[in-house]
Parts: C-alpha cells; structure tokens; sequence
C-alpha cells in the first residue's frame, strides 16, 4: 500500500517540527530586544521632546516677528479709504471702457469677415452659373446635333415606305375571285 507508506515517511519526518520550533526560538529572541529597543525608543522620545519644544520656540520668535511685520505695514498703509475708492471706480471705468472697445473692433472684424465671405459665395455663384451655362450650350449643341440625325432617319424612313408601295414588275396576281379551271358539275341521281 503505497498511501500508508507515504503517510509513514510525512509523520515520521521531523523537518515540520524542527521548523515550527525555529521559528518559536526566533520569536523568543526577538521578544528579548524588545525591552531594550523600548529603552532606546523612550530615550529618542525624550530628544525628540527637546527638539520639538526647541521648534516650537523658534516658531513663537517667528511668529512675534511676523505679528510686528504685520502692524507695521498696516501702520503704513493709507488711512484715506476714499481716496481708495475712488481709484478702485476709475479702474473699474477705465476696464469698461476697454471692453467696450474690445467689443466694437470685435464687431468690425465680425463684418470684414462677413464682407468677404459675400465675395467668395458670390464668385462660387458665378463660377458655377458659368459652368452651367457651358454644360448648357454643350448640351444643346449635342441636342441639335442629334436631331439633324433624327431628320436624317425620318427621311430614309418616308423613302423606304414609298418604294415598297411602288409595285416592281408587271405581272401581278389574278385575282383570287376568278379560277383558271372550270369546275365540274356532277348529276344528282
């Protein structure tokens, strides 16, 4: 029975087992480091601490700094708001009034465009009036043409039914009312 020898050789072979208790030993030595690598983790903690206060710090002078920026230049700022007002109105004018120079040359492009458009639809118009008229003459040539043959063909028609009206010789049939031979009477009895 090959199954159960097969069974025998896998539960008798300890590799399985060795590997399970490896990784069991490795687990134990890593759980070993752990209170050191905690050591080390509260000691970086405790200079990530001063470091960050010393940041923090920093940014507080930074941010005096900024402040004090900060209300020196609205110190200097104008205290005529009017005056403000009144240069945001001409501004504001000043932008109406070029968009509505912006929209009248727009218009006149719009109509130069327009202008030359007329002109290319109208020379397309005569340029195809004048082909037509080509084709048109070409045609009616062609029709007259072929209607000199027609007058041709209508001719040799009238000529051919008048030559077979016309008898060609002399001798014509006797008439179907007269026999040539006499007919015999027989006695009734």
């Amino acid at each position: 029975m090959p199954i159960t020898d097969d069974l025998r050789k896998t539960l008798a072979d300890p590799t399985p087992f060795y590997a399970l208790a490896g990784a069991g030993d490795l687990a134990v030595e890593k759980l070993r480091e752990v209170p050191e690598k905690a050591a080390a983790i509260a000691a970086d903690r405790k200079a990530a601490q001063e470091k960050a206060t010393a940041r923090l710090q920093e940014a507080g002078a930074r941010l005096n700094e900024a402040q004090a920026k900060v209300a020196e230049t609205v110190s200097t700022l104008p205290t005529d708001l009017k005056a403000l007002q009144e240069r945001a109105q001409g501004l504001a004018l000043q932008s109406v009034g070029r968009a509505a120079e912006l929209a009248v040359k727009a218009r006149e492009v719009y109509d130069e465009l327009a202008e030359r458009g007329k002109v290319v639809v109208d020379r397309q118009r005569k340029d195809t009036a004048d082909e037509l008229n080509v084709i048109a003459s070409r045609a009616e040539s062609k029709a007259d043409a072929f209607a000199a043959e027609v007058d041709v063909v209508e001719v040799d028609v009238v000529e051919v039914e008048v030559e077979v009206d016309e008898p060609e010789d002399d001798s014509a049939p006797k008439a179907a009312g007269k026999r040539s031979t006499p007919r015999k009477s027989t006695p009734k009895s």
